[in-house]
């Protein structure tokens, strides 16, 4: 089992890397990793937004640079993510479907991935051993 700190370390080692697989372990420490941060990120903005209720544009710098950061590694990771499934990162364009989108490559990024080795590699939990022979 891949823990928090290790999955943060291979997402940012892979930052960029559209080819591979990963595992449901390493995408869903990924995700709560950026909960936090968001979440830690958007504290500044409801203290500085005082009795007005409007943000001040200053706090909102440091997310809006965090979300613009992490657009591309969360696509990768996604798409490393269907191909542990065997199946094309071209997948991720459901989320282009209105009302559902999200939600079918939410309960894709659910499902476990292929057993052994498939089209996309290795398998990312290390079971190599080929099933078919």
């Amino acid at each position: 089992m891949i823990g928090f700190i290790d999955a943060v370390k291979m997402f940012y080692r892979r930052y960029t890397d559209f080819e591979g697989r990963s595992s449901r372990a390493e995408y869903w420490w990924v995700q709560l990793f950026y909960i936090i941060a968001f979440i830690v990120l958007a504290i500044p903005i409801g203290l500085s937004s005082g009795s007005s209720g409007e943000p001040n544009v200053l706090a909102m710098l440091p997310i809006g640079i965090f979300v613009l950061a992490g657009i591309l590694p969360m696509i990768a990771v996604q798409i490393r993510r269907f191909h542990d499934q065997d199946k094309s990162g071209w997948m991720l364009l459901l989320t282009l479907i209105p009302y559902v989108g999200g939600l079918i490559v939410m309960v894709f990024m659910l499902l476990k991935g292929t057993s052994g080795p498939n089209r996309f590699g290795s398998d990312p939990l290390g079971n190599d051993a080929d099933t078919f022979s």
